[in-house]
Formats: C-alpha cells, sequence, structure tokens
C-alpha cells in the first residue's frame, strides 16, 4: 500500500499562502490545508505546532520576499524609507497576506533581515544606541499599521469598495451641520482612506523620521 506523500515545509506554506490569497485568516485552518494537500492534520503539525506558528511562518515571506535583492544605499532616512516602502510594495502584491502578517507577527529569517537593517540604519544616524530600540519600535509600529489598514482596503472586492466608497459619500457629503459644521465645512476636500495611500504612506514616514533627526544630538 502506498503511503502518503510528505509534503516539504516550503509547499506546506505555499499552499497555505495560495489559500490565504482567496480567503483570510478567520476562514483558514489547518484541517482545510490538509485537506487541500490530500494528508491529515497530524502531518502539519509536525512541521508547525499550531495555526498561529503556521500563519506567521506565511506572513514572514512577504518579508523575505521585500528583502530580496536589497542593498542598503542613501544615509540612514532614506536607507529607512526604502526599506519601508519595499516591504509596502512587496505586501501590495498579496494584501491578503499583509493582513495576516498585520495580525500575526512573525519572527522569521524575513523579520530578521527587516530588523536587522533598520537597526543599522538608526546606529548610522548618530542616535546613541540606548535610544535605538525604542525608536525601532515606533518605527515598525507605524509602518506595520500603515501596511495593514493597507492591506485591508486592498483585499475589498470591488463590489466592497464601491459599497464603501458610497457609505463615505453618504456620511460626508450627507452630514447634518448643525452637528457636524466642521465636516460640512471641509466635505469636498475630504478623502476616504483609499485614496492617495503611497503619498500619505511616504509622508507619515518622512515626519516621524524627521522628528527622530530633530531628536539627535549634536555630538
Amino acid at each position: 500500500m502506498t503511503g502518503r506523500r510528505r509534503w516539504s515545509t516550503e509547499e506546506i506554506l505555499e499552499t497555505a499562502a495560495e489559500l490565504l490569497r482567496t480567503g483570510d485568516a478567520e476562514s483558514f485552518s489547518v484541517r482545510k490545508l490538509a485537506a487541500v494537500l490530500g494528508t491529515d492534520s497530524s502531518s502539519l503539525y509536525r512541521h508547525f505546532r499550531s495555526k498561529t506558528e503556521l500563519l506567521r511562518a506565511v506572513a514572514d515571506r512577504i518579508l523575505v520576499a521585500a528583502m530580496d535583492g536589497y542593498h542598503p544605499e542613501g544615509d540612514w532616512k532614506q536607507r529607512i524609507t526604502a526599506l519601508a516602502l519595499r516591504v509596502r510594495e512587496a505586501s501590495g502584491r498579496q494584501p491578503q497576506l499583509a493582513a495576516v502578517w498585520g495580525r500575526y507577527a512573525s519572527g522569521g529569517i524575513g523579520s530578521r533581515l527587516v530588523m536587522e537593517e533598520m537597526l543599522q540604519a538608526l546606529r548610522a544616524s548618530g542616535l546613541p544606541d540606548a535610544e535605538i530600540p525604542a525608536h525601532y519600535h515606533r518605527i515598525a509600529v507605524l509602518i506595520a499599521a500603515l501596511i495593514a489598514s493597507e492591506a485591508g482596503i486592498s483585499a475589498l472586492t470591488p463590489e466592497e469598495h464601491e459599497q464603501g466608497m458610497e457609505l463615505f459619500r453618504v456620511a460626508v457629503l450627507g452630514a447634518d451641520p448643525e452637528r457636524f459644521p466642521a465636516l460640512t465645512h471641509f466635505a469636498r476636500d475630504v478623502r476616504p482612506l483609499g485614496a492617495d495611500r503611497r503619498a500619505a504612506f511616504e509622508e507619515i514616514l518622512a515626519a516621524h523620521l524627521a522628528h527622530i533627526e530633530a531628536a539627535i544630538r549634536p555630538s
């Protein structure tokens, strides 16, 4: 009797990533993944101890893809900006996985590569070593929050997006001027969250890096 095929860790992750591209983390299960692979859940638990550990490994693939071919260039602000944009672009190509990454922070090789480059860039800024971990954490939280927000929007179907736009128009343009005077005043200029996301991403990050630069004590 022929035994079941033994799947490699990479094959399991690739199949899990494909399931997540067409679904979401809530509907994803190890049992469903095992069924697609034609095996049982217990065989997958030899590779990953839990669903969360598996999702973290899948999410890390975004960071691995972002760091593929990366070479640090420019000053510390340019390096961090380039790094953040690479992660953003890699996430934009796979918004469903980016949403998973925003929820399940990874600790794999991709995560370590990103952390190493960001910490190296912050050291190059002239910040005292004692202050670098706190600044790293704030930048990481900022980038993760912006990307997770974008991923949620990008993963919408066209129908869901149009429905959201209609609700936005009703909420903004139809606001009661007596109760919402400021909203009424700016209604024609207020834009939905999905508009000009790249520009907003870069401006928010640049403002934070400028804040760090201003805090660096002269040597």
